[in-house]
């Protein structure tokens, strides 16, 4: 079984070389399951439902988000549109299982695919130098005690390497892969753990790579040098697609290959 997993998409440059390459790479690596991370979709802060819509018209069976899951309220609307046991589109979109209840929408998804295959998405969010959500740890425990698939993928969204690092050594053998987001830095520490779990760090933005992790450089530098705050702009040169493939055993869920992907114009 083969799986890809596309990095955060950062506004419509990410748009553009995602669109570009998908197609391609999904036939050339006979991908069975395409998960992608959407959460700078739009501009590069959040999603909106018709955005969804768009990477769901690529081929995509879940997007993930994280901590811009917020920035467009609409899309609060459009999760909570749908009951946890649907497979529509809208219920196929998940944000980090350990924000509060309280939020809209679901943090896990379990699907099956045509040929009978069932998979689990779970998404988390780290706690060091992000918001103060529930421990991810835990959530993962409590997600895990409930689901029935063997194939199951994390987005762990998160900016310490540290605390990614140590989340794939706590889901080792008990998750097919486990791959990190949010820092937009592809990491080059891909590898298969000792339990049979697929692990990366970060697998980088699909979007602008002449920017800093998306954003016009210069507006970051005024803020670096000035203080000054300042909105912040999608840039829009050099777009790089970054995608990771795993390749696993769909009936016991363990990973056998990892292979990252940089895809430019």
């Amino acid at each position: 079984m083969n799986i890809l997993f596309v990095g955060d998409i950062f506004g419509s440059a990410g748009r553009r070389i995602v669109t570009e390459h998908l197609p391609h790479v999904l036939e050339t690596h006979t991908v069975d399951l395409l998960i992608v991370n959407g959460e700078n979709a739009a501009g590069g802060f959040g999603i909106t439902p018709a955005l969804a819509e768009d990477i769901f018209d690529m081929g995509a069976h879940v997007i993930t988000t994280g901590n811009h899951f917020w920035d467009k309220k609409e899309i609060l609307e459009y999760v909570a549109s749908v009951p946890s046991y649907s497979h529509d589109r809208a219920r196929r979109i998940i944000r980090p299982a350990n924000f509060s209840p309280a939020t809209p929408g679901f943090g896990v998804y379990e699907g099956t695919l045509p040929d009978g295959q069932t998979y689990a998405v779970i998404n988390l969010q780290g706690r060091v130098f992000m918001q103060q959500n529930d421990d991810p740890f835990r959530k993962a425990d409590t997600l895990l005690r409930d689901i029935k698939a063997k194939v199951i993928f994390v987005d762990f969204h998160a900016e310490a390497t540290s605390e990614k690092v140590a989340m794939g050594w706590y889901l080792d053998g008990r998750v097919t892969a486990i791959l990190g987001t949010h820092t937009h830095i592809p990491t080059a520490d891909e590898r298969i753990l000792p339990g049979g779990t697929a692990y990366q760090t970060d697998v980088g933005m699909s979007g602008p790579y002449d920017s800093v992790i998306g954003v016009q450089t210069e507006l970051v530098l005024n803020r670096f040098l000035t203080g000054a705050p300042g909105k912040f702009e999608a840039a829009k040169g050099n777009p790089k697609m970054c995608a990771t493939l795993i390749r696993c055993d769909g009936a016991t869920g363990r990973a056998n290959g990892i292979q990252r992907i940089m895809l430019g114009e």
